[in-house]
């Protein structure tokens, strides 16, 4: 049986982060971005994986750098240092695996 869980959003110098599911071995989060926000740059043992729902964005992957819009997805590598900077005002949908405890 699925039980469905509500989770609280958080927000910081134009970001709003909110956990939409998790379990142990996988987490989904939505990051709502405004125009010129940033993700600074970090690094977490998890594997992400994230899809562009809307907006544009200027991401940086160990040293690499690359524009994405609706519909692109990716996956970050455990441990590769990444950010980003939104150049449109957009939402971000990331798959952690496992769970990132610190969102809780």
């Amino acid at each position: 049986m699925t039980h469905v869980k509500s989770f609280p959003a958080h927000q910081l110098d134009g970001v709003v982060r909110q956990v939409l599911s998790d379990s142990p071995d996988l987490m989904v989060v939505s990051f709502t971005f405004d125009k010129g926000a940033q993700g600074a740059p970090h690094n977490h043992p998890h594997v992400q994986s994230t899809y562009v729902e809307s907006g544009r964005f200027t991401f940086e992957i160990a040293g690499e750098s690359f524009e994405i819009g609706p519909g692109d997805s990716f996956v970050i590598p455990s441990g590769a240092i990444h950010g980003c900077t939104c150049q449109e005002a957009g939402r971000l949908i990331d798959t952690f695996t496992p769970r990132r405890d610190d969102f809780l």
